[in-house]
C-alpha cells in the first residue's frame, strides 16, 4: 500500500555550499527517487530546478567550468553591475546558451516546485510556486540575491531579496502546504547555530524597509529555532535529514574548482550512505 502522506523535499541554501546539495540530488536522480513536491531557498532553489528538469550533473558541470569566471560571482561583478552574482551571466547566459536549462522538461514535470523569496516591504517570506523557469526566472534570481551585495529584484509588484533572510529552511511552511513528511537537505553540520548579527548595517542599507530590517536582525534566532524544530521532527519521524557530518571545506564565494568538486562528492557520498535508510523511511505507512 502506498504511503498516505505527501512527502516533500526541502533544500537549504548556502551559496557555494549548494554543491553539497547538488551531489545529493544527482544521486536521487540516478536512483529514480522522486517526491510529491520540492521547495528550495537560494542555492537550494538553484540546485532544485535542475532536479525537477532531470538534468543529472548539470549543476556541478557549469559550476566547475565557470566558478573562476569573474562574470559569475565576484567583487568585479559587484563593482561593475551592482550584483555580487552576475545576474545576466548566471540567469541568462548560462541557462540560455552555455549550459542550456531544459525548461520543456520542467514544464512536463508533475512535481510542484516552490522557492522562497523575502518581501522587503512586509519582511515576510513569499512562497512562490514556479510554473515556468524562463518566464519566472527573476523569482529564482530574487531567492538567491544576498542582501547588501545584490540589487533588489522587482517582480509582480513585489520588492524581493534572498529567501534565506526570512525562512532559511522552510520545512514548517511545506508542512502547512500539505507535505506532512519531508526529506530535508541541510548544508551545515548538526551542531551549527547562527551567531547574532551586528546591528546597524541593515538599518543603513534598508532604512526604507523597517520590517525587512527587523527580519534580518532576528534571522539568527529564527534559524536556530528552526534547526531545533527539525531535530524534534527527526525524533518524531516526520523529517529525514541529510547534512554534512563536519563543516564543508568551501567558501561561500569559492572560485576553487577542487573545493567545488570536494563539496559535491561529499554530498554524493552522504546520499549513498543513507540511501537505504531513507528509502525505508519513505515507504513507511503514515501514522
Amino acid at each position: 500500500m502506498a504511503p498516505t502522506k505527501k512527502i516533500g523535499l526541502v533544500l537549504e541554501g548556502g551559496a557555494m555550499r549548494g554543491m553539497y546539495t547538488a551531489g545529493i540530488l544527482d544521486v536521487f536522480m540516478e536512483q529514480g527517487i522522486t517526491f510529491n513536491g520540492v521547495i528550495g531557498v537560494s542555492a537550494g532553489a538553484i540546485c532544485g530546478c535542475s532536479y525537477i528538469s532531470g538534468q543529472v550533473g548539470r549543476t556541478i558541470r557549469y559550476n566547475k567550468k565557470y566558478c573562476t569566471d569573474k562574470r559569475m560571482m565576484s567583487f568585479y561583478s559587484l563593482l561593475t553591475t551592482g550584483d555580487l552574482v552576475g545576474a545576466e551571466f548566471c540567469y541568462h547566459t548560462i541557462p540560455d546558451q552555455l549550459d542550456p536549462y531544459d525548461n520543456e522538461a520542467f514544464l512536463r514535470s508533475k512535481t510542484p516546485f516552490y522557492l522562497v523569496c523575502t518581501n522587503l516591504e512586509t519582511g515576510e517570506p513569499e512562497y512562490i510556486h514556479m510554473k515556468d523557469m524562463v518566464k519566472d526566472i527573476d523569482y529564482l534570481r530574487a531567492s538567491a540575491s544576498m542582501p547588501y551585495v545584490s540589487h533588489i529584484v522587482e517582480k509582480d509588484g513585489m520588492k524581493l531579496l534572498d529567501g534565506g533572510c526570512s525562512d532559511s529552511i522552510p520545512v514548517r511552511a511545506f508542512m502547512d502546504m500539505g507535505y506532512e513528511k519531508n526529506v530535508v537537505i541541510l548544508t551545515r553540520p548538526e551542531d551549527y547555530r547562527k551567531k547574532p548579527e551586528k546591528r546597524g548595517l541593515a538599518r543603513i542599507f534598508y532604512r526604507k524597509y523597517p520590517k525587512f530590517v527587523k527580519r534580518l536582525e532576528g534571522r539568527p534566532d529564527e534559524y536556530n529555532k528552526t534547526v531545533d524544530d527539525i531535530a524534534n521532527m527527526e525524533k518524531e519521524g516526520t523529517c529525514f535529514v541529510i547534512r554534512p557530518k563536519r563543516p564543508l571545506e568551501i567558501g561561500r564565494m569559492s572560485h576553487d574548482v577542487k573545493e567545488v568538486i570536494r563539496a559535491y562528492e561529499r554530498g554524493r557520498s552522504d546520499a549513498f550512505d543513507c540511501l537505504d535508510e531513507m528509502k525505508a523511511w519513505m515507504k513507511e505507512e503514515a501514522r
